[in-house]
């Protein structure tokens, strides 16, 4: 009975046994076949990522702002050295190659927390390279990356910005234009040996495609102009911070754009949140006697003033009801002023009672008009729009106060577009900086300034009018005498406002400022100066006669010259 019984068994056994291996093969053959194909290939292939170029920047004259150059890396796989012998081995073949005790390097791998890859040395040379290939060491490769460099350090800080470790842009023009920029790596599918190493080439899964070059609208002779005249100026007063802006009148550009404190693009994690912030983009602030000649446009274009006509300036004390005092700068006592006259003057009191004529509402359009309130539109990230309060919170201190540059917050930058407005006879401009992109092929697309759907502004005779008659009367023999050249005539107004802290103006603490452009008769160029916070203790004076109106002069005077010899 036994004997039957193992004889049923075994043979039952070896069928049972039989079966299991046909349907594991059949299972290996056709269920999973496909998965392990995929498998097998995945261990015969490896994809290769080839990294884009990033698109150079350059400014108007192709001077470089921004390129990338290939830096190579040695690095290891420490998941392919359990083997302490292999490590020690591979480590004693790397020392004499790149230079690093064979116990450091032994240590880097080791103490790696990344299983799949850890740096041994960066960068290393052609020759480096070269050796280590030749070597075929297993687990030991090569790796080049493209890295940013930024020729001209914190020259362009805020308008070119800067890119993170991955190579893509975090701020300025790089973060702006990142997708043009960055271009698409390729993908490259290569059968690799035993020691992963590539033998030839199986598929191209992604083309590569490097980034875009762009031409910006920034002359960097001007920009550095610009920069060494506000550094000085800031030492000089022991400010707390100035900025700039330059531009062309007529069609937005901007030729300079600068910010102190700045920074090194290439160092940008060193960097403060005050190095780093483009003041003339973020910083809002009352603008103070630089807006006076805005209100008078407004005003006059308006049809309820005239240049002939004549304000009682109240001998430096007038109040009454639901506006409060308004006095004048320097406690001056004037009587009758033309417009012309109260903006050589800088009257507080002239500028309220043209104020008044107008009325909130025409006031409120006007404003708007001239684009205050609102972003410019310039192609950087962070701009702030500033403060023009709804027109149904305005009340008899805002019309009051608002035309002296009081009660209304602006940036820079919009100063430098009204006074463009009036610069260019009364048209609207919008800021840009991207003058062209060049494609990977070299092909260049041109980009016209943008067209401003607020058209003109003001009447071109009123425009004419302020710039040639009003403001330049200001720098002859106003406020900003001290702007004056002799081969030129300038126009412009001169800053200088209390700043306000927690709703109380702070009687120490100014902003002082100088807005204008020249030559008077075909302005080439606006520009926009402000000091924030120059040291009255040091007793060289605070107002923006004393401080901006120079600052202003000496920019001008080697912008004209530059221009003239070009």
């Amino acid at each position: 009975m036994k004997n039957k019984t193992i004889l049923i068994f075994i043979p039952s056994l070896l069928i049972a046994v039989f079966c299991l291996l046909a349907w594991r093969i059949f299972h290996l053959q056709y269920v999973r076949a496909d998965h392990y194909s995929k498998t097998s290939q995945r261990q015969q292939n490896a994809v290769i990522t080839q990294s884009p170029q990033r698109g150079i920047i350059v400014d108007r004259r192709n001077r470089i702002l921004a390129a990338s150059n290939i830096i190579e890396t040695v690095f290891a796989e420490p998941r392919a050295f359990a083997d302490v012998d292999r490590l020690k081995d591979t480590a004693a073949r790397l020392q004499p190659i790149i230079g690093i005790g064979a116990h450091k390097i032994s240590e880097i791998i080791h103490e790696s927390s990344n299983p799949g890859f850890v740096k041994i040395k960066s960068p290393i040379s052609a020759s480096e390279r070269d050796q280590i290939n030749a070597a075929r060491m297993p687990a030991i490769g090569v790796q080049s990356n493209w890295q940013r460099y930024y020729p001209m350090h914190a020259l362009t800080s805020h308008i070119v910005g800067f890119v993170g470790v991955d190579q893509l842009g975090l701020d300025g023009v790089e973060l702006k234009y990142n997708e043009k920029l960055k271009g698409t790596p390729g993908r490259d599918i290569f059968v690799v040996d035993a020691f992963r190493k590539p033998l030839s080439a199986r598929d191209t899964d992604q083309s590569l495609t490097d980034g875009s070059g762009m031409i910006l609208t920034i002359d960097s002779v001007i920009q550095q102009f610009v920069r060494a005249a506000l550094v000085k100026q800031v030492k000089a007063y022991n400010a707390e911070s100035a900025t700039a802006v330059v531009m062309d009148p007529y069609t937005g550009a901007i030729l300079a754009m600068v910010s102190i404190p700045d920074y090194d693009p290439a160092t940008y994690s060193k960097a403060t949140p005050d190095q780093l912030r483009n003041r003339a983009l973020t910083d809002p602030f009352e603008p103070g006697s630089i807006f006076k000649p805005i209100v008078a446009a407004i005003a006059l274009d308006s049809g309820l003033v005239n240049t002939t006509q004549k304000f009682y300036c109240e001998k430096g004390n007038y109040h009454g009801k639901g506006f409060g005092r308004i006095g004048e700068w320097g406690n001056h006592r004037f009587e009758d002023l033309t417009v012309k006259q109260i903006l050589i003057e800088s009257s507080n009191i002239g500028m309220a009672k043209i104020g008044q004529k107008l009325g909130k509402k025409k006031l409120y359009d006007g404003v708007k008009l001239f684009g205050f309130g609102t972003k410019t539109g310039i192609d950087l990230p962070g701009e702030d729009s500033g403060i023009v309060r709804p027109l149904k919170k305005w009340d008899g201190y805002s019309v009051t106060r608002i035309p002296y540059g009081h009660e209304i917050n602006v940036t820079t930058l919009q100063i430098a577009r009204a006074y463009c407005v009036l610069a260019n006879g009364g048209s609207m401009v919008t800021p840009y900086l991207l003058r062209a992109v060049i494609n990977d092929k070299g092909d260049i697309t041109k980009f016209p300034p943008k067209k401003n759907l607020a058209g003109k502004v003001i009447n071109p005779d009123i425009a004419n009018w302020i710039v040639r008659q009003a403001l330049t009367g200001v720098v002859n023999e106003g406020t900003g005498k001290e702007a004056a050249l002799k081969k030129w005539q300038l126009f412009g107004k001169t800053g200088t406002a209390n700043i306000a802290t927690a709703g109380q103006y702070d009687e120490t603490n100014y902003v002082t400022s100088f807005a204008g452009g020249g030559p008077a008769e075909k302005p080439a160029v606006v520009v926009v100066v402000s000091i924030r916070k120059p040291d009255k203790s040091l007793k060289k004076g605070y107002s923006g006669g004393r401080v901006a109106a120079p600052l202003f002069g000496e920019i001008m005077q080697k912008i004209l010259t530059y221009l003239e010899n070009q």
